[in-house]
């Protein structure tokens, strides 16, 4: 839609500019001006007793790679030759999405040295392995990275990158929508084909996780997303698998806009909550900071990991390093327990692809009570010691 307002009509009365409620309409040289602010809600247009102000459809001219592009392709995040678990979880996503559109399903391998990780892309499912090597791409640079992936897009156009919500991930893929002019959907749960328009129906939360939002890019390509690690479920990994690895020359330098120096591990608790089989969690419902105590001792006694609710890290009770949700880590253990955990939306988008989940609250209403496998309605601080009894009796 576009705003229009006819000079030779406008008396530059100011009665749009009253009724604008974004600020989006000024007076100049004696006629009403459209700002960058308008939102197209129309208000000018009832305001103008005139006639001068009116809004047009405009239709906006579909992309030519929407004809030509094909494929859906993953890029191989990598640091130091090792591939985090995000990308074979993108491979089985994406090798759902391909066969639903009919095409092969590609892997972006960018860096230098790491043409050996082609095989392993191939065996979690990649059809074809897009490799570029270049010295300049040894260390991660976004710049050079973004440069790399955006020839081989132009290149091979694939009509659908999966990247994952990394920190590296984050850093890159925006740069790259920007060099290719696509859309990009960030931190998305959920991804599905659209079997009318062939068209990546992305889904995310919205509002503050209040909502999800689904997201279509109907004119630009590539369609880009990228997914939060533990969203989705690892690709298979079958040994036998064969597969296509295309090697790209690299038409620039690439040349990087920083160099690392060197590195250190970061400094402050250390939690791999992402990495964990088992994972406790304590949430609000425990009352008291020194609730943690018992979560711990539940973790300790499973060979897991302490987990906490952005309730109980607000409240100061623990660190913010353990926090699960979409403001913390999204994990997908083989067992999650909630201990007085009532389950905001924002909390589940973090935890629900977990295998098997066991909810204790003593509000039966809790929403936690409909992503769980199994419930449990009490008071934590009688239900936790016996099972902590019992799991003793049968480790002997």
């Amino acid at each position: 839609m576009a705003v229009l307002i006819d000079k030779e009509k406008c008396t530059a009365c100011g009665l749009c500019v009253d009724a604008c409620p974004f600020a989006a309409l000024a007076l100049k040289d004696e006629v009403a001006v459209v700002g960058d602010g308008c939102t197209m809600c129309g208000a000018c247009v009832d305001a103008c007793p005139m006639g001068a102000i009116a809004m047009e459809k405009v239709e906006k001219k579909a992309d030519e790679r929407t004809a030509t592009s094909r494929g859906v392709w993953v890029w191989a995040e990598q640091r130091d030759g090792v591939m985090p678990d995000v990308v074979a979880e993108l491979l089985g996503q994406g090798r759902k999405l391909a066969d639903e559109l009919g095409v092969p399903l590609g892997a972006a391998l960018i860096g230098y040295q790491v043409e050996p990780l082609a095989a392993e892309l191939i065996a979690y499912g990649a059809d074809e392995v897009y490799l570029l090597q270049h010295p300049n791409l040894a260390g991660f640079d976004d710049h050079a990275y973004a440069l790399a992936l955006d020839q081989l897009i132009k290149t091979y156009q694939p009509e659908i990158l999966l990247a994952g919500a990394t920190s590296l991930g984050r850093s890159l893929v925006p740069r790259v929508a920007t060099l290719t002019k696509s859309g990009l959907t960030a931190d998305c749960t959920s991804l599905a084909i659209d079997p009318a328009t062939r068209l990546l129906r992305q889904t995310r939360p919205a509002f503050g996780g209040n909502i999800m939002a689904t997201i279509i890019c109907p004119q630009a390509r590539p369609q880009m997303a990228t997914v939060r690690p533990r969203v989705m479920r690892k690709a298979e990994y079958v040994a036998s698998r064969r597969g296509k690895v295309v090697k790209a020359e690299a038409l620039g330098a690439l040349t990087p806009l920083s160099k690392v120096l060197e590195t250190h591990a970061g400094a402050g608790e250390q939690v791999n909550l992402v990495a964990a089989e088992v994972v406790v969690t304590g949430g609000r419902g425990l009352g008291k900071p020194e609730g943690f105590a018992l979560v711990r001792e539940l973790a300790l006694a499973l060979g897991g990991v302490v987990g906490a609710s952005r309730a109980a890290v607000d409240s100061e009770w623990i660190g913010y390093a353990h926090q699960v949700g979409q403001t913390g880590r999204t994990i997908g253990p083989k067992l999650y327990i909630a201990l007085g955990v009532s389950g905001a939306v924002q909390h589940l988008v973090g935890m629900q692809s977990s295998d098997t989940i066991v909810a204790i609250n003593n509000n039966p209403e809790a929403p936690i009570f409909q992503v769980a496998t199994y419930g449990i309605v009490g008071d934590l601080y009688q239900v936790v010691p016996a099972i902590l009894k019992k799991i003793k009796e049968i480790q002997g």
